[in-house]
């Protein structure tokens, strides 16, 4: 009797916990906006990125959809999209084919030449313009087409077939130096770009070009509830692509919902906002156990995942990949797809020394780049925010080149590029400098890269450590 009386107790009490460990209806439905929250920042970081570049032209500018923004000097600080170059002249075009399409009309490569990426809302590549592009240099007309668009095209057209109704154009103007006359020889030859709708081509009307240099144009991730305000303007602009239906649901769960007003109470806004904080720290944990180096032993990485290149290229056309993770790391960090990568320019990132500690801006380094850079253009090492990943705010300039007016060489003809709070002294001209209060990441660009470089021939070596600044002193 003893035993049945202890035993009805045990499964009592069992019973009892089990009910209290079940969630109510109330916990279930804030875990499940929580839970859909945080994958929809990995799954939208593309279209968010883009939307946010969009809004911060249509509000720090006087630049419309259609027309180009561009910046009339290198990029500095007040340029806040994500890891820009501070060695190039920008020209760029939001274009949206609503209501038909639009022609973006490349220069032949004379007097100057474009390094152009043109891509959709959610940043697949669509073409590559200029020299390594669709145009191989002598020109083109870049016919961007609805989806389901029927219609004809004139002779000679380059026809991109978008699947989206907007995105963007990143056209840079090739960059000899950063002397007054080749700044503007630059500017001058990116102005012949133009922007037009299709139906206008027999007679195009005047592009309109709005100077941003000096504006401060920032597109940085928010990483809280203003992120899915973002997301509502791309889903209720933009069609659902079919590899994404999956997300319909998902985020009427959060209450986005084509056709309808996005309106959180106080109480979805805080989830949103922790859900935003915890994919945040999801997407850099990813990025700091880091990526396929390019050469085994030292720490410098290619800027995307090849997984992610791959799928691009491809416009997402394998029914067994879709490499979404990857995709999102990828879109924190930069902008634009590249069709064609590796021919007009190529990426390296590294966030490291060469010991695997972060790179800190309290810190001097050193980046001894090889002689002989495998470059038809020119090579730059730039500093960026490792927290925002945008040039670091109000440092009086982000990089040096082999561009950079009075970089020096060593007697073999290596550079060597020195990051840090203070220049070492006699060092200034090759010295870029770091916030003493933030941590930073560096990014090596190749215009123009060559073979050695792909075949392991010419190898950069790690950032080395050479000082640590304390007190304003150096030891």
């Amino acid at each position: 009797m003893r035993r049945k009386i202890l035993g009805a107790l045990v499964m009592m009490l069992a019973a009892t916990a089990a009910r209290a460990q079940t969630p109510s209806a109330e916990e279930l439905a804030a875990r499940n906006i929580q839970r859909r929250a945080v994958e929809a920042v990995i799954w939208a970081m593309p279209a968010v990125n883009t939307d946010l570049m969009l809004q911060a032209m249509l509000t720090s500018t006087k630049a419309k959809v259609n027309e180009i923004v561009y910046w009339s000097k290198p990029v500095n600080w007040k340029n806040q999209t994500l890891t820009p170059n501070p060695d190039s002249i920008y020209f760029m075009s939001f274009w949206n084919v609503k209501d038909g399409p639009i022609v973006i009309e490349i220069p032949p490569a004379q007097g100057g030449s474009i390094a152009g990426n043109i891509v959709t809302a959610w940043q697949m590549p669509l073409e590559d313009a200029g020299p390594e592009g669709a145009d191989k240099g002598q020109g083109g007309k870049y016919v961007i087409l609805p989806p389901g668009y029927k219609g004809e095209l004139p002779a000679g057209a380059l026809a991109l077939q978008s699947d989206t109704l907007s995105g963007f154009a990143l056209l840079r103007s090739s960059l000899a130096s950063h002397k007054d006359a080749d700044i503007a020889k630059s500017v001058a030859y990116g102005k012949q770009i133009r922007i037009y709708p299709l139906a206008q081509a027999a007679s195009p009307p005047p592009t309109n070009f709005t100077d941003a240099y000096d504006v401060l144009f920032d597109a940085t991730i928010p990483y809280d509830a203003r992120f899915y305000r973002n997301l509502d303007r791309v889903v209720q602009n933009e069609p659902w692509l079919d590899r994404d239906r999956v997300m319909i649901d998902q985020l009427k769960t959060i209450g986005i919902e084509k056709g309808k007003p996005y309106n959180p109470d106080r109480k979805t806004e805080d989830i949103l906002a922790q859900a935003a904080r915890e994919a945040h720290a999801l997407l850099s944990q990813r990025y700091d156990a880091g990526f396929p180096v390019i050469n085994p032993g030292i720490r410098w990485f290619p800027a995307a995942m090849p997984e992610m290149v791959k799928a691009a290229q491809g416009g997402y056309a394998d029914p067994d990949v879709y490499p979404v993770d990857v995709r999102g790391v990828t879109y924190t960090l930069g902008f634009t797809g590249i069709k064609r990568i590796g021919t007009a320019q190529f990426y390296l990132m590294v966030s490291k020394d060469k010991d695997g500690q972060p790179l800190d801006g309290g810190i001097t380094y050193r980046l001894t780049v090889p002689a002989d850079a495998p470059v038809k253009q020119y090579w730059s090492a730039t500093v960026y925010d490792r927290e925002t990943h945008a040039l670091v705010r109000n440092m009086p300039r982000a990089s040096r080149a082999s561009i950079s007016d009075g970089i020096q060489k060593n007697a073999d003809g290596s550079v060597d590029v020195f990051f840090g709070p203070k220049a070492p002294e006699g060092r200034e001209a090759n010295w870029v400098p770091t916030d003493p209060s933030r941590k930073f990441e560096l990014l090596f660009r190749l215009y123009g890269p060559e073979k050695p470089l792909f075949d392991h021939g010419w190898k950069l070596p790690d950032v080395e450590r050479i000082a640590t600044t304390v007190g304003g002193s150096t030891k």
